[in-house]
């Protein structure tokens, strides 16, 4: 018998509102940003990117059978929000990285899956372990990259995590979705 079971990062965003699923050379633009609400307070704060990964799998009551498992990085419209005020390019291309970034660890995410797990048994013995420390990483990364560039006030901190983010993407490419 298959279980199939889906979970998420932000389960009632995604159910409930409209994702974008990431896709490479496909940009954030302003619209997408629908939320009337600022989640993250602060004056000093133009617009927020509601993100993360949603994965599936299809797993046998044979521990032995080979698993599936899919992982995808996604945009939350209703959960994103924008002063309309004050946005501007550089702005959105701040916020645009911040999906990015989520790519960036939904593909580390797919390489310790295609690594480590192949069977029913394999799932249940390290998915857990493999996701919260994946997720961990990836909030860390989220925190330092606002932190260090102001959010993107800073901008040769901003241009440095641009090219930083561009090289992540680029070395684990072999891990996208496609």
């Amino acid at each position: 018998m298959k279980w199939i079971f889906v979970a998420c990062f932000l389960v009632s965003n995604v159910l409930l509102g409209q994702k974008i699923f990431w896709e490479e050379g496909n940009k954030l633009n302003w619209n997408n940003f629908k939320s009337k609400i600022n989640r993250k307070g602060g004056d000093n704060v133009v617009a927020y990117t509601n993100c993360g990964w949603i994965y599936s799998y299809e797993k046998s009551s044979n521990p032995k059978a080979p698993i599936k498992i899919e992982v995808q990085t996604v945009f939350n419209e209703d959960k994103s929000w924008k002063d309309t005020k004050r946005i501007n390019d550089y702005v959105l291309l701040h916020e645009q990285k911040h999906f990015d970034a989520a790519e960036i660890f939904a593909r580390k995410l797919r390489k310790e899956i295609s690594e480590k797990i192949k069977t029913s048994s394999d799932f249940d013995k390290y998915f857990k372990g493999i996701y919260s420390k994946i997720l961990r990483q990836y909030q860390d990364f989220q925190r330092a990259y606002d932190g260090e560039t102001k959010n993107g006030m800073v901008e040769e901190k901003q241009s440095e995590y641009n090219r930083i983010i561009a090289e992540e993407l680029e070395n684990y490419k072999s891990y996208k979705t496609s």
